[in-house]
Parts: structure tokens; C-alpha cells; sequence
């Protein structure tokens, strides 16, 4: 008769832990940062919001690659806490990685996406 002293562990990922938590963090205070300089440069205008303003902002090439790097850190964060929800609720491994494939789609479409706002490819 064997005896089964505790419970079997089923490890999965990649031990990502440490890094992942990292990442989140600093791409959060990224867009955090972002968000304090486009509301910043919104209140130290005058005039009415239009259209013309917003244009106005996001017209000099530091601020596209600011934005563009905000955006890309946004979809780094995003994949992160997808992968970690998909890896956490989704058993099947076929549906998990069904899941994981749109999203990384998803995600290089919306950064196409957004090169396209920003540049006017």
C-alpha cells in the first residue's frame, strides 16, 4: 500500500513571476507619466478642446515617439495580464492557446493600428 504524503504540484509557465510584476509596474508608471503630461499640456493651453488642440499636442515627432512608446508598453501590459488570465482560467490547452494566438494578434493589429494614427501611413 503506498502512502502519498502531501499533494502532487503541477508547475506551469515559465517561472515568469518577478519580471512580469516588474514589467507591469513600470509600464503602468509609463502611462501614468503619459497621461500626467498630455492632461499637463491640455490645462497649460488656452482656448476651446477641439480637434485643432489635439492635433497641436500630438504634432511634434518627440511626442509621437512618446506616444508610440506609451502604446507599446500599453500592449506589452496587456499581454502580460491576458497571458497570466488565459494561463490561470483556461485548462484545455488547445483553447488556452486559440486564446493566446488572438490576442497576440489583436495586439500587433492595434499597434499597426496605432503606427497609422500617429504617422499617417
Amino acid at each position: 500500500m503506498a502512502v502519498n504524503y502531501g499533494s502532487k504540484r503541477v508547475v506551469v509557465g515559465a517561472h515568469y513571476g518577478l519580471r512580469d510584476w516588474l514589467s507591469q509596474r513600470i509600464t503602468g508608471a509609463l502611462m501614468a507619466l503619459f497621461t500626467i503630461i498630455v492632461l499637463a499640456q491640455l490645462l497649460l493651453t488656452s482656448g476651446p478642446i477641439g480637434y485643432d488642440k489635439w492635433a497641436g499636442i500630438f504634432a511634434s515627432q518627440w511626442m509621437k515617439v512618446l506616444t508610440f512608446a506609451v502604446i507599446a508598453g500599453l500592449l506589452y501590459h496587456v499581454w502580460v495580464g491576458m497571458r497570466d488570465v488565459w494561463m490561470d482560467y483556461v485548462q484545455p490547452v488547445g483553447i488556452r492557446l486559440a486564446l493566446q494566438i488572438f490576442t497576440i494578434v489583436w495586439l500587433v493589429g492595434c499597434a499597426g493600428w496605432a503606427i497609422q494614427v500617429l504617422w499617417r501611413v
